[in-house]
């Protein structure tokens, strides 16, 4: 088993979102899944072998799987076109949430997902006590809520407590402004203790929704997002046909591990 670190939707070392990329000949057990991804302890790990027509692709948090995961979707792409010279210009991967594609555009990497929209609902008091202010707009959809903040310092001078979010029924929290930044449309940061995330640092599934909201609000199809978490990191978007969106960046090949696998041990 090849498993490798690699920092996505940045092209500097130490900056973007971590994942673990593993690389299978075949699929595992779930057991097996989460104690790999536990062992490698990073935001979320991508496990991927080759099936007919593409390869499959799942990801795990260390504490549970997810149906989405944008930067380890990236980090995994990222692997196959470098390091495994992976010869047509796009990936199709099979997952929880359908086929998504990856097509390789030389600098960067432009994946195909589909868009999310939230739905506009009254906050509730252990929201309302970890904002410590009155939002925009707090909106959900499934697992997430969104809330949109005044201004952009809001969000990079948040301080969030944690213990809060793990009361609510909801599991992933993003935060958001429009941003002041001339490179940026907006600004955003990503709570997620409840699936062993404390706060995520770049999030490509976050965009999905952002993305949609954003662009629903400044009238644009094309928008660039910063999240400005402490590693901080950037994704292009582009809302197309079909209820999809391009979310596009870059990812660096921090290191590479060969594994000897040996089922007896676990």
């Amino acid at each position: 088993m090849r498993i490798f670190t690699v920092d996505a939707f940045t092209n500097q070392a130490f900056k973007g979102n971590p994942a673990g990329v593993c690389v299978l000949d075949g699929p595992l057990n779930e057991k097996e899944y989460l104690n790999i991804a536990q062992e490698i302890n990073l935001p979320e790990t991508a496990f991927t072998y080759p099936i007919p027509d593409g390869y499959s692709l799942r990801w795990f948090t260390p504490t549970e799987e997810v149906d989405l995961c944008g930067h380890a979707t990236l980090a995994t792409a990222k692997i196959l076109f470098e390091k495994f010279n992976y010869p047509e210009e796009e990936i199709c991967f099979d997952t929880l949430s359908g086929d998504l594609t990856v097509k390789n555009l030389g600098e960067k990497l432009e994946m195909n997902f589909p868009y999310r929209k939230m739905e506009l609902v009254i906050m509730d008091a252990v929201l309302e006590n970890f904002l410590g202010e009155t939002p925009i707009y707090v909106g959900a959809d499934r697992d997430w809520c969104m809330v949109e903040m005044e201004t952009e310092e809001q969000i990079i001078n948040f301080r969030p407590n944690l213990e809060l979010l793990k009361k609510h029924p909801r599991k992933v929290f993003a935060i958001t402004a429009k941003s002041k930044q001339k490179d940026y449309d907006f600004t955003s940061r990503v709570f997620g203790p409840a699936i062993g995330i404390d706060e995520d640092p770049v999030t490509g599934s976050a965009h999905c929704y952002l993305a949609k909201y954003w662009s629903e609000k400044l009238g644009k199809k094309i928008l660039k997002g910063f999240q400005a978490s402490k590693r901080s990191g950037e994704i292009e978007c582009e809302l197309i046909d079909n209820q999809r969106i391009l979310l596009r960046g870059d990812c660096v090949v921090m290191s590479e591990m060969l594994v000897k696998w040996d089922k007896e041990m676990v």
